[in-house]
């Protein structure tokens, strides 16, 4: 059986070794991943996961798991600057780990399980072509991105659906190393503009800027060359950086440094023995930091479903999957697992493109706010009486359990009758 993944990023790498390690004769699987970009070459910072994800990397590849942990930063509460006052939650935690390293920790694993991994390939995407990653393979996976061009030359069939966010953000690194998830929102002659920023190792962090299309362009960034900009925002974010510079992509072919979101849907995932994964079948708003652990679960689930298909007594054989069957079966399970995630990241970045609705608030108020901007409820109620509710709501177990029944019932509800006017 031979499989081809276009794109070395995580789901391409995790999906590779986890094939590897279900087939019982290592030699029955052909596994190849092709990467546009040189070894080492990525772009990014730094990608967040939770406690929940190192148990169940641990639980599919241990030694992945255990590596990517070592070279992990773990980070506790979450802390807000709005304008010149500052508030602390305490109680968040989670992990972070650089983009090149994880990358690093998957490639190294999937060579050590006989799997080709090349780079700077002609056969990676954009110059793939479907037709002949095709040829002689029984599966071909495509994860490469948002944009993928194995996707976009079948968009029709795929049902492709791409919708992009209103406001405009740059992903950014720093020398300041941050303990805590941290938030910085920053007031400007021509509207608000914040951060999100982590650390991710012992040097170096995250740093995402947002703003409104308006404020971007009263602040001149929609021209600005880059080094300016990079010095403005830095003037800007001075406090949270605490002198520290702010350091931009390097790679000349990524994307324009300021963009919008796009949120990429897929009516289907397959096309004959073409199948998509990761950011080509769906992303979700960075905001909720779960872009990379949703490509990790695609390929947990892909893996699953072609095990569970495989001819009974015969997964040590040649004989290929029921693909169609392996297909729908990990389609089927990935969009119904991914549903609350899709319903958050909307609403997560909804509460953004509505900030001014909350920056008024007291801080402590505002940042509670923040972390309930999953709530299909908040856009619908006065922030200051969500607050009181949901303080009130927080101190009884039974209405804590009506919330999470009654919530999405009552938002849909109210959703469709603004819609019908």
């Amino acid at each position: 059986m031979k499989v081809t993944c276009a794109g070395g990023g995580p789901a391409g790498l995790y999906l590779a070794i986890l094939l590897k390690l279900r087939q019982p004769d290592p030699d029955a699987i052909d596994v190849t991943v092709h990467e546009k970009h040189p070894a080492g070459s990525t772009y990014g910072w730094g990608v967040t996961y939770w406690p929940d994800m190192l148990d169940t990397l641990r639980a599919h590849d241990l030694p992945s798991a255990r590596a990517i942990e070592a070279r992990s930063v773990r980070w506790r509460d979450g802390v807000a600057h709005v304008g010149d006052r500052t508030t602390v939650h305490h109680g968040d935690e989670g992990f972070a780990i650089g983009r090149h390293s994880l990358l690093a920790v998957l490639g190294e694993r999937a060579t050590e399980l006989g799997v080709r991994v090349t780079y700077a390939s002609a056969y990676g995407p954009p110059h793939a072509s479907t037709h002949d990653l095709a040829a002689d393979a029984d599966l071909v996976v495509a994860a490469d991105g948002a944009h993928s061009t194995l996707r976009d030359r079948h968009a029709d069939h795929f049902g492709t659906r791409v919708t992009e966010g209103r406001n405009r953000f740059v992903w950014l690194g720093t020398t300041k190393v941050f303990r805590s998830f941290t938030f910085a929102f920053v007031e400007t002659g021509h509207g608000w503009v914040w951060c999100y920023a982590y650390g991710f190792d012992g040097e170096h962090s995250t740093f995402i800027v947002e703003c409104a299309p308006a404020t971007w362009r009263g602040l001149g960034l929609d021209t600005m060359p880059r080094t300016a900009a990079l010095g403005l925002l830095t003037r800007l974010f001075a406090e949270p950086l605490d002198g520290h510079p702010l350091l931009g992509r390097t790679d000349l072919d990524g994307p324009a440094q300021w963009r919008t979101f796009p949120t990429v849907t897929n009516r289907v995932w397959s096309h004959g023995n073409l199948v998509l994964m990761g950011d080509a079948a769906h992303t979700t708003h960075y905001s909720t930091g779960a872009g990379t652990t949703a490509a990790l679960r695609d390929a947990m689930a892909l893996a699953e479903a072609l095990t569970r298909t495989s001819p009974p007594g015969e997964r040590s054989s040649s004989r290929p999957w029921d693909l169609k069957a392996a297909l729908a079966d990990y389609e089927r399970t990935r969009k119904r697992e991914l549903l609350p995630l899709q319903s958050a990241a909307r609403h997560s970045a909804a509460w953004y493109e509505n900030v001014t609705r909350y920056i008024g608030l007291e801080p402590e108020r505002m940042f509670a706010l923040l972390g309930q901007r999953h709530s299909p409820l908040l856009p619908y109620v006065p922030p200051q009486l969500y607050y009181r509710i949901d303080r009130a709501v927080d101190r009884s177990q039974s209405l804590r359990a009506l919330k999470r029944r009654v919530g999405p019932r009552l938002a849909r509800l109210l959703q469709r009758n603004i819609a019908s006017g």
